[in-house]
C-alpha cells in the first residue's frame, strides 16, 4: 500500500505546473548548487549512493538511512568571486518510525556597494540565501526505502527578499548483495510564496526530476555513477548570438545544415553525468566525474581545458571522515569543496 501511494505521488509531480520550473530563468537557482566535495568530485550531482554518508540525502532523501544514526556533517565551498557556501546536517534514527533527519543550507553572496542613479554611493549591502531541509525516509521493504524532504527556503536580496517552499521525493532500490543500487528522485516542486517584488508574479523554483544507478565490483576496489538529471525537459541547449552567426555560411548566407544524429545525441549527453570512486584503502578513496553540459556550456572553443571534468579524495582520520573536491567550471578558476563527518556516538564514553 505504502509503495502504492509513493508512486502516484511521484506521477502527480512528474507532470510540473506553473510551480515547478525548467532548467535556467528560475528563483532559488542556489538550491541547485552542490556542497558535498564528495559529490563535487563524482561530477556535481549524485542520487544513488547508499552508505552511511549523511551528505546523500541532500540530493535523494530516501537515501536517509537507519546507519546514518546520530552522524553529522560539515560542508564549506570557496566558491567564485568572494562567494561561499555551506552545509551541515545531523540524523537521528528511531525503530518505532523511521529514520529523521536536519539540514541547514547557505549561500553567502558577501558585501555589495550600494549606489543611486547617479552613481552616487549610498552604502552597503549584502545578500543571501538560505533553505532549511527537514528528511524523512522510511524503508518499504529489505530492498526499497522511500524518503522526502520538506524545504522552507529564504532569499535576501538588499532590501528585496522572497520566501517559498519546496519538496523532494525519493524512492531507493538498493541491494548490497549485488552491489547494486537505483534511485528516482523528484527534487524542487514547490511555490513561491512571497515574491521580491509587491504584487509580482510569482516565479518557478528549479524541478527536476532525476534518475541514478551506482554499480559496485565484487573483486576490484571500484565503484561506478551514473546520473540522468531534468529529465522533465529534454531540449537543454540555448544558442548564443555567437553560435547563431556561426551556424550561418559566409558563402551561401544559409544556415549550415547539422547531423541530426549529432544534435540528438547532444540533447541526450547533456543529461548525463559519470562518477567513480577507486578504493585505494579501506580509509583513501580517490574520486572523478564528468558533467557534459557543464563543458558544453562553460567550454572555451579556443581552450576548452578541463571544463566539465572534475576530482577528489576522501580519508579518514582517527573517528572523522574528511573529503576534498574540485570541479572544472571554467578556465577562469575552480571552486574548492572541504567535508567533515563524524559519527557521535564514536564519541560516547562507556562506563
Amino acid at each position: 500500500m505504502r509503495i502504492t501511494i509513493f508512486i502516484g505521488l511521484a506521477i502527480l509531480f512528474a507532470f510540473p505546473g506553473p510551480g515547478f520550473g525548467q532548467p535556467g530563468g528560475n528563483a532559488f537557482q542556489f538550491l541547485e548548487t552542490t556542497n558535498s566535495a564528495r559529490i563535487a568530485a563524482l561530477g556535481g550531482k549524485s542520487v544513488a549512493i547508499a552508505d552511511d554518508d549523511l551528505n546523500m540525502p541532500y540530493y535523494n532523501p530516501s537515501l536517509l538511512s537507519p546507519e546514518m544514526n546520530e552522524h553529522l556533517v560539515l560542508n564549506y565551498v570557496d566558491y567564485f568571486a568572494g562567494i561561499n557556501y555551506g552545509y551541515a546536517s545531523y540524523a537521528r534514527y528511531f525503530d518505532s518510525s523511521g529514520t529523521f533527519a536536519a539540514g541547514i543550507h547557505y549561500l553567502n553572496y558577501g558585501s555589495f556597494t550600494a549606489a543611486d542613479e547617479n552613481g552616487l554611493i549610498t552604502g552597503k549591502f549584502r545578500a543571501s540565501d538560505y533553505v532549511l531541509n527537514l528528511m524523512y525516509s522510511r524503508k518499504i521493504d529489505s530492498l526499497i526505502t522511500a524518503g522526502i524532504t520538506l524545504k522552507p527556503i529564504y532569499s535576501s536580496l538588499e532590501s528585496y527578499s522572497s520566501v517559498a517552499v519546496a519538496m523532494d521525493i525519493g524512492i531507493t532500490y538498493s541491494n548490497p548483495g549485488r552491489l547494486f543500487t537505483a534511485s528516482l528522485v523528484l527534487r524542487n516542486a514547490g511555490l513561491q510564496l512571497t515574491t521580491y517584488y509587491p504584487n509580482g508574479e510569482r516565479e518557478p523554483l528549479p524541478f527536476d526530476i532525476a534518475v541514478g544507478f551506482s554499480q559496485g565490483l565484487r573483486h576490484a576496489p571500484f565503484r561506478f555513477y551514473f546520473l540522468a538529471d531534468h529529465l522533465e525537459k529534454f531540449d537543454l541547449t540555448y544558442v548564443t548570438q555567437q553560435e547563431k552567426k556561426d551556424e550561418i555560411d559566409p558563402f551561401t548566407g544559409k544556415v549550415k545544415k547539422k547531423n541530426n544524429v549529432d544534435v540528438t545525441m547532444d540533447k541526450l549527453m547533456r543529461h548525463i553525468i559519470l562518477g567513480t570512486e577507486f578504493y585505494v584503502t579501506n580509509n583513501f578513496v580517490l574520486r572523478f566525474g564528468y558533467n557534459y553540459r557543464r563543458r558544453q556550456e562553460m567550454k572555451i572553443d579556443t581552450k576548452t581545458g578541463m571544463v566539465g571534468f572534475s576530482w577528489g579524495v576522501g580519508f579518514k582520520i582517527s573517528k572523522f571522515h574528511f573529503s576534498y573536491g574540485r570541479s572544472a567550471y571554467h578556465l577562469a578558476g575552480s571552486p574548492n569543496y572541504f567535508s567533515i563527518s563524524l559519527n557521535l556516538q564514536e564519541f560516547y564514553k562507556k562506563f
